[in-house]
């Protein structure tokens, strides 16, 4: 292994020290473009979890989303299990923000469901660009899974009692290995299904989120296209970085290492170089595009993560803070009980003088 990395160094220091020097002088426009071209791709996620809670009847600000947005993506490409933290993360947000549990489970998958497929749209839209016959059969084919998909999910939400002997056999099953009743939980899941099936989403919304995630994915290639103009790879077609790209995000969605370190760039590099680049320009364009999609944004998010998580401590004080006002109030209720009690206590001794001086009073009279 270390002679074939060795090999690879030497043959390939020649292009090393030329994309180095691409990237010491790049077009600082391009650069601030392909900044702003990742902002838009990010906040178009954003908006479109924000589009699928607002057809639904919640109303969570565009900020609070493009913070959780921010948040989870770093979550979810730096730490082991990333994706676990960050559905996690997302999930106890959305709580906090008061919205349903079933609603924000069910805005989470979704958003997972509509941002692949929009991926695999995009990719099947440019293989169909360059004349790849076998793009129309993997499009229809797609086509027809989310059509059945749909009309599953439809007929489901309809019927929700079609699930009621499945969901209990499963939870039978599953309540034997934990030695628990056969019932335990199935109340609880059915009306966890009740509440998917009274969510209602407005077409309008709906196509609005679609729209997003294929905005989504555009924009970073737009990003990626602009990092390959900042070094002075401008020869480059927009179809085969199209092609390129989709092949980096699918490299990536395969957790090997945390961000797809390596994966990601090799997939980019070889897509970049069959699209007519240069070693040393697509080097230098995947670098500057990776320390922008990856190095800026992660950056971000953890400082997002950090300021949300101060956020969350702080106002778990100040409702700590809030419930010791209400004890003083009873204490002061107390003592002010004693008080009375006191004065009670008093009113009977002076009523008890009187009693005693009226019955000096008489024997005088």
């Amino acid at each position: 292994m270390a002679v074939v990395l060795g090999a690879e160094l030497i043959f390939g220091w020649p292009a090393l020290t030329e994309a180095a020097r691409q990237l010491r002088t790049p077009h600082w426009g391009w650069v601030s473009g392909a900044l702003a071209a990742e902002i838009v791709s990010m906040g178009s996620y954003a908006r479109m979890q924000w589009a699928l809670l607002r057809g639904a009847g919640q109303r969570v600000s565009v900020r609070r989303h493009v913070a959780m947005a921010y948040a989870a993506h770093s979550l979810s490409v730096t730490l082991p299990g990333g994706p676990l933290f960050s559905t996690s993360f997302n999930f106890r947000q959305l709580r906090r923000y008061g919205v349903s549990s079933a609603e924000a489970s069910w805005c989470i998958a979704l958003s997972g469901v509509l941002s692949t497929g929009a991926l695999i749209l995009v990719g099947s839209v440019g293989g169909i660009l360059a004349r790849n016959t076998g793009s129309w059969r993997t499009l229809l084919g797609y086509a027809c899974g989310a059509i059945a998909v749909t009309t599953a999910v439809r007929l489901l939400a309809k019927h929700p009692l079609w699930l009621d002997r499945p969901v209990r056999a499963l939870l039978g099953g599953v309540n034997r290995v934990r030695r628990r009743p056969p019932e335990h939980g199935a109340d609880w899941l059915l009306g966890f299904v009740n509440q998917l099936r009274a969510i209602r989403v407005h077409p309008v919304h709906f196509t609005v989120a679609v729209l997003l995630a294929c905005a989504n994915w555009l924009f970073d290639a737009l990003c990626l296209w602009m990092c390959c103009v900042a070094v002075g790879a401008d020869q480059i077609n927009v179809v085969p970085l199209l092609i390129a790209y989709c092949a980096g995000m699918a490299a990536a969605s395969v957790p090997v290492v945390p961000g797809g370190l390596g994966v990601v760039d090799a997939a980019l590099v070889l897509g970049l170089v069959a699209g007519g680049l240069t070693s040393a320009s697509a080097v230098a364009a995947v670098v500057l595009y990776r320390m922008l999609s990856f190095g800026f944004i992660i950056g971000a998010g953890w400082l997002v993560w950090l300021l949300l998580r101060h956020r969350a401590k702080a106002s778990g004080h100040h409702a700590k803070a809030g419930d010791h006002p209400a004890e003083a109030g009873d204490h002061h209720a107390e003592a002010g009980g004693h008080h009375a009690e006191a004065g009670g206590h008093h009113a009977k001794v002076s009523g008890n003088h009187t009693r005693v001086s009226g019955n000096r009073v008489e024997p005088d009279a």
